[in-house]
């Protein structure tokens, strides 16, 4: 009972703090950038609906880049505590597992060639990519036995070099070179087109993964013990595998490859709030959230008045979470 309340406790803690930082991440990023528009003129201007280049800015830049990069952020962490539950692997990740760099790469493929693809159908070709990545990586991971430490091994190589070829494209092809800044993981041209495609698919991959919450959290007791408890296994990974490509796909094809999100967010969210997969997806989904909101907030000042893509500041966060997590779970992996 002590360790229900605790976690109960726990868990409205991390909400109203989680709440709070994002309330504060999005006030950042409505009013951050270069040009300066006052919260008083905003309400003025929009309660009297009258039209002006600051309240233009508001509503067709900063509003949807703020509520596109929170989506972004909690479809990724949401993706990556997903990989780590099925697969009982602290390295499991949309970017680890190769399902952001498949994803880029189709949608490199098809912008070149297809050109004449709407942006709205990109998201389907994303999809496949995401499989291909992450199938790929199993599939090299599976063969003579597969660990934990040969997944992450063959994961980062699989993203490394699917991130070459697709970098390749673009350079050997000049006509999409702007395609780069986006490949970086950015959402600094956010419309509400983006919000409007990756909504129903972020809405659909959400509700998954919480209908699977209490599976998942079985899940970490071994196989064998979901299986005597009667849980359908093969059912439920299918399903999960299905909400982590529509999450992963879905937020790659309005942003490119925002990397670490998914690595680092489940890892916090669990200490957070236990281990138990009804609250970890939930947390995680409103720390990628803040995590994203915040980053974009960074990468806006990083050259100011220029702005730097969201997924440098992850990579920079990420990167040294990855260390530490290699250095801590080292032994358990070999």
């Amino acid at each position: 009972m002590t360790m229900r309340r605790t976690n109960k406790r726990s868990l409205v803690q991390t909400c109203i703090c989680l709440t709070v930082l994002l309330a504060i991440g999005l006030w950042l990023s409505l009013f951050t950038g270069v040009a300066a528009i006052p919260l008083q003129t905003v309400l003025k201007q929009w309660s009297l609906a009258e039209p002006s280049k600051e309240l233009l800015i508001f509503q067709t830049i900063r509003l949807p880049r703020a509520v596109l990069g929170a989506l972004i952020g909690a479809n990724l962490a949401v993706a990556g505590a997903l990989m780590q539950a099925i697969t009982r692997n602290p390295f499991a990740s949309p970017q680890v597992f190769g399902v952001n760099a498949g994803a880029s790469l189709v949608v490199v493929l098809a912008i070149l060639f297809l050109p004449s693809i709407g942006s709205a159908n990109l998201i389907y070709f994303a999809f496949a990519g995401a499989i291909l990545g992450g199938f790929t990586v199993l599939g090299f991971a599976s063969s003579r036995g597969m660990t934990n430490l040969k997944i992450a091994l063959v994961g980062m190589a699989v993203h490394l070099l699917l991130t070459s070829i697709t970098k390749g494209l673009i350079i050997y092809n000049e006509h999409i070179s702007d395609v780069m800044f986006w490949l970086s993981g950015s959402i600094s041209g956010a419309t509400w087109a983006d919000v409007r495609m990756i909504l129903p698919w972020s809405v659909l991959g959400l509700a998954l993964a919480a209908g699977l919450a209490g599976s998942l959290s079985v899940f970490r007791l071994g196989e064998e013990v979901a299986m005597g408890l009667g849980q359908k296994i093969v059912v439920v990974r299918l399903l999960a595998c299905a909400a982590i490509v529509i999450l992963g796909g879905a937020s790659v094809a309005v942003a490119g490859a925002v990397g670490f999100i998914g690595l680092m967010i489940p890892h916090i969210a669990r200490k957070l709030v236990g281990t138990d997969y009804r609250a970890v997806i939930f947390a995680s989904a409103w720390g990628g959230a803040v995590l994203v909101t915040y980053s974009d907030v960074v990468a806006r000042l990083i050259s100011f008045p220029f702005e730097s893509p969201v997924g440098i500041v992850t990579a920079l966060l990420g990167t040294p979470f990855f260390l530490y997590l290699a250095r801590k779970k080292g032994r358990e992996l070999v």
